[in-house]
């Protein structure tokens, strides 16, 4: 592209040569959108194949492990006490055999249970520092690095943190999962990372393609803190220029986008399915202002 914006275009044979390139160049995106797509399905399911028999031994451990706790804390009267009070606000934690100890996360969003995420540490002796010896959180988040850095000096903060990493993954999946089943129609293209703190989308139901890029700064965030929505003037039939004739010959003129800063602003704020909604609502007029030489929109 950057040779073809220094060549002059005299015949209109170079207009034909330029729109069929942007059919090729369209051709192999959708290939590749298609091949990112399975890609990020196969190991998805990999993963959850692999975790399930591990989750399912698991969980039958935690349920026994679980009731014989509360039968032993099933007590009346005077027999309450406040290091018994906080025993049972922890009850997701259990003593396991063998010197282990189990967390059950459970996680939620809008209010509805969402997956059971199990971890196992264990500490051989008093003065030994206690490990992982197995999980069922998925392999693309960061427990291995949280053992390192804050189950040796904090086993409190290390449970804390797992906790909301993975309170904050689940919400942002659901999130993406929530604009997919009620915007799908209107959404041409969307990628993410497997623990969606990068996410990408395309709005292609304008003569206007708005393209949407969030980062998040760590794995404990629900609001992006990178933000960059544009909107790129491209008409269905000239998806990469528009030709303006000048005298005997014509020249290309490059399609330049700009930044929707009330998107961004939404995105900032609110959750994705609330400023989608947001964004979608007021982005006509806002691309009327933009290009009005755009009389589609």
């Amino acid at each position: 592209m950057d040779q073809l914006r220094k060549r002059p275009y005299p015949f209109s044979g170079e207009v034909n040569f330029v729109q069929e390139e942007d059919t090729r160049l369209e051709t192999t995106r959708a290939r590749l959108s298609k091949v990112l797509r399975r890609h990020e399905e196969l190991k998805e399911r990999l993963s959850r194949d692999s975790d399930k028999m591990i989750f399912l031994r698991l969980q039958k451990e935690f349920e026994a492990a679980r009731a014989a706790q509360t039968e032993e804390i099933s007590l009346e009267g005077d027999q309450w006490n406040d290091g018994l009070l906080a025993t049972i606000r922890e009850k997701v934690i259990c003593c396991l055999d063998g010197s282990r100890f189990g967390i059950q996360y459970e996680t939620f969003f809008a209010g509805e249970p969402c997956e059971i995420y199990h971890c196992v540490l264990e500490s051989k002796s008093f003065l030994e520092k206690m490990s992982v010896v197995e999980h069922t959180i998925p392999f693309f988040l960061p427990i291995r690095e949280a053992e390192n850095d804050l189950l040796s000096s904090d086993a409190k903060k290390f449970i804390d943190y797992i906790g909301e990493v993975l309170d904050c993954y689940v919400e942002r999946r659901e999130q993406v999962r929530l604009i997919k089943e009620l915007y799908g129609n209107q959404i041409g293209d969307l990628y993410h990372s497997l623990a969606y703190n990068l996410i990408e989308f395309v709005l292609d139901d304008f003569d206007c393609k708005v393209t949407v890029s969030l980062r998040y700064a760590d794995l404990v965030s629900v609001l992006p803190s990178r933000i960059r929505v544009l909107a790129w003037p491209v008409h269905p039939s000239k998806k990469i220029s528009t030709i303006e004739r000048k005298g005997f010959g014509t020249t290309l003129v490059q399609s330049v986008p700009s930044r929707l800063s009330y998107a961004e602003d939404a995105l900032r704020t609110m959750s994705l399915p609330e400023a989608y909604a947001e964004i979608v609502l007021n982005l006509p007029q806002v691309l009327r202002k933009l290009f009005p030489h755009l009389g589609g929109l």
